[in-house]
């Protein structure tokens, strides 16, 4: 009888710690995040039950003496606009581990690619932006930004 009480009792526990780690999962790309050459910084913040990113530091913010700007952009109108605060991430939800169904944009050649995310470690995700199918496509490594 005391073992079926303690086993009742261990799988309640095990239960209750498996959906605290599912809620502190979905969270877990939130932050400040290195891409993968550390020239810039990346922030993912969640709005509503999406997940957005945007360049928050440069390494040379003011090439040429001037802010850097979008100038690979496929639309002219675009090309002016300066990359610190670029959003480059949108439209991530999180499932099952992975954010997915998002959008990431590549300043450097001017073009957007759909993405999802995966928590390689806490200190590792894994990006990876592809056209059509996701097992087609290019995975990066970005690393999180010290405090």
């Amino acid at each position: 009888m005391k073992f079926c009480q303690f086993a009742s009792l261990f799988l309640l526990v095990m239960l209750f710690q498996s959906t605290q780690l599912m809620a502190q999962s979905e969270g877990a790309i939130l932050g400040v995040w290195y891409n993968t050459e550390k020239t810039a910084q990346v922030e993912i913040i969640k709005t509503g039950s999406e997940y957005l990113g945007k360049i928050v530091w440069l390494k040379d913010p003011n090439p040429e003496g001037k802010p850097a700007v979008d100038k690979e952009n496929s639309d002219p109108k675009y090309r002016t606009r300066p990359l610190m605060g670029l959003p480059i991430l949108k439209g991530l939800k999180y499932s099952s581990g992975i954010w997915k169904d998002g959008e990431i944009y590549d300043p450097k050649s001017g073009k957007t690619y759909s993405c999802e995310i995966k928590l390689k470690s806490p200190e590792i995700l894994e990006v990876k932006g592809y056209l059509g199918f996701s097992f087609v496509g290019r995975t990066v490594e970005w690393t999180r930004a010290k405090k």
